[in-house]
């Protein structure tokens, strides 16, 4: 469908169909900060879960892809960039609208971010360092990033219910970010586990949809236009 741009064009990068998605995931992620920061919380859980389900789908497109070790590296790179923006800063941009509008909100995206910020460092020097006839990972070390793709539009469901405490969501991120930095196994999901877990997040996303509108706004910081 889209082959390498030649070298003498004046973009820089790599051009090929095994980005596309990355890249419409990053997208998503932009759109639905502005969608939180004007008050559609509903709209940016759910360009949350659309972000995890570009996640899934991105490497296993990336893989029918012949790519040159330049490419790989590259894709590599800006899978792990958008990830930050994705699920590193999105979930704290949401904390501002669904948390307390005091200190233990910043405080919570902060700590988040920075412990998303740290894991996705770590692991980019393990891939680098790692040797080229190392045996392929079975295990994470730690909570995934992008976990936050399912775990935090269940946090913001709790926010919908009746009496929901406004803490909930920031305590959420904190309790996240500890676990992504955290030295315990988590198995890697295949097959079965993968699917079940895209069974989960059509289950949320249904929910998201029908509950949404209950989800509570601390603040509004942009007018809608």
């Amino acid at each position: 469908m889209f082959k390498h741009i030649k070298k003498n064009c004046p973009l820089i990068g790599y051009y090929n169909y095994s980005v596309i998605v990355t890249y419409l995931g990053l997208l998503t992620g932009i759109y639905g900060m502005q969608l939180a920061l004007t008050g559609n919380v509903r709209g940016a859980i759910i360009c949350l879960l659309v972000c995890g389900l570009c996640d899934m789908m991105d490497g296993a497109i990336a893989r029918t892809c012949k790519r040159t070790e330049d490419a790989m590296c590259f894709g590599m790179q800006i899978d792990s960039l958008c990830d930050m923006v994705c699920f590193g800063v999105f979930p704290a941009v949401i904390a501002f609208v669904l948390g307390p509008a005091n200190w233990f909100t910043i405080a919570s995206a902060m700590l988040y971010t920075l412990a998303a910020v740290i894991r996705l460092s770590y692991f980019n020097v393990q891939e680098i360092m790692k040797a080229p006839d190392a045996e392929k990972r079975t295990h994470y070390t730690g909570l995934p990033v992008t976990s936050s793709a399912l775990v935090m539009p269940l946090i913001a469901l709790l926010c919908a219910l009746p009496k929901a405490n406004a803490y909930v969501y920031p305590a959420a991120l904190i309790v996240m970010g500890v676990l992504f930095v955290s030295r315990f196994k988590v198995k890697k999901p295949y097959g079965r586990a993968i699917a079940l877990m895209a069974l989960i997040g059509l289950v949320v996303l249904i929910l998201i949809i029908i509950l949404g509108g209950s989800i509570p706004c601390t603040r509004i910081f942009i007018e809608a236009k």
